[in-house]
């Protein structure tokens, strides 16, 4: 088996992005990997281009009360409240599994923080652990030190988390962007460019809310939460061609919705690079493989030899 780093001659599926050779387009999205270990015994994460981890944070965080995930008939909701045992567990007990032992693909470590410093303060603490190959900042979060607003709709908190974040690696940085952002999300795109980010994840999930109709309740403990699944599709896509028009060249890591691979095929279409995987996976762990032979098999029907070749390949109506 090739090693991560080596060049792919899986081609048509062989990826370059961030500095990167990726085998394929399928990376797993945060939050649905864990660390690794969690999907040994369910899924081959070397037949897949790449996985992000579950968030790291600088100290360990409980998550929100339960429930903490429903389904509905557009997908799923959830409200995990970004739980983990913080980055010093998670870089004894989590990482090796991932960096060094088993996992022979690209990995990234998804990086969350509550103030600006927390960021670069995860990404420091980590960095000396060999063998993944770039970080993954999600700016959805509260920004508990600015009144609970999100980093990536404030240009200037956005700027400084990037750029500090960019100072404590020289790894690769991808920058997840959250759909809330609306019309604001290529200003945010190109903030995080300038200020250092290799490549872009679109998108996090959409807040929403399902109310259990019998108890007039939220369908979560926490009350709302982040809508993923189909009907996630559309939005990711379309964030995906707005950003790839304004910020032509720079990486994109299409997310939302995917579960098959003409779900994969709109997102490099669209302009995207690499394609997550999310939510079809907890209902099917079989899924990422499934897409990446479906691809496989659409490139030899469609005599394309080099998937990177439609990347970007849209026809707008004029």
């Amino acid at each position: 088996m090739p090693t991560a780093s080596s060049t792919p001659r899986e081609l048509p599926l062989g990826v370059h992005a961030a500095g990167l050779t990726f085998r394929n387009p399928i990376v797993l999205a945060s939050g649905t990997a864990g660390y690794g270990h969690e999907l040994a015994e369910v899924v081959d994460l070397n037949a897949i281009g790449g996985v992000s981890s579950k968030a790291v944070s600088v100290a360990p965080r409980h998550g929100a009360a339960p429930l903490r995930v429903g389904e509905f008939a557009g997908g799923m909701i959830n409200a995990v409240g970004l739980a983990n045992p913080g980055m010093e567990v998670v870089k004894r007990d989590h990482l090796g599994y991932m960096t060094r032992e088993h996992v022979n693909t690209r990995v990234l470590i998804n990086v969350i923080g509550f103030s600006i410093p927390e960021f670069a303060q995860v990404i420091a603490y980590l960095d000396d652990v060999p063998g993944h190959s770039a970080y993954e900042l999600n700016v959805s979060c509260p920004n508990t030190k600015a009144g609970g607003i999100e980093f990536g709709a404030d240009p200037r908190a956005l700027a400084e988390v990037v750029s500090s974040a960019r100072a404590a690696t020289s790894r690769p940085l991808f920058v997840k962007l959250s759909p809330a952002l609306g019309t604001g999300l290529v200003a945010a795109a190109r903030t995080a460019v300038d200020a250092g980010a290799d490549a872009i994840t679109l998108i996090n999930t959409m807040p929403g809310l399902v109310i259990d109709t019998a108890m007039r309740k939220p369908r979560l403990g926490f009350g709302s939460g982040g809508v993923s699944g189909p009907a996630l599709l559309p939005i990711g896509v379309l964030a995906t061609w707005r950003v790839s028009q304004a910020l032509p060249g720079v990486p994109l890591c299409g997310l939302g919705g995917v579960s098959t691979a003409d779900d994969a095929l709109q997102y490099i279409l669209a302009g995207a690079s690499l394609v997550g995987v999310g939510t079809a996976m907890l209902r099917d762990p079989r899924a990422p493989e499934r897409i990446v032979r479906d691809l496989g098999a659409w490139c030899r029907a469609n005599n394309v030899s080099d998937l990177s070749s439609i990347r970007g390949s849209l026809q707008w109506p004029s």
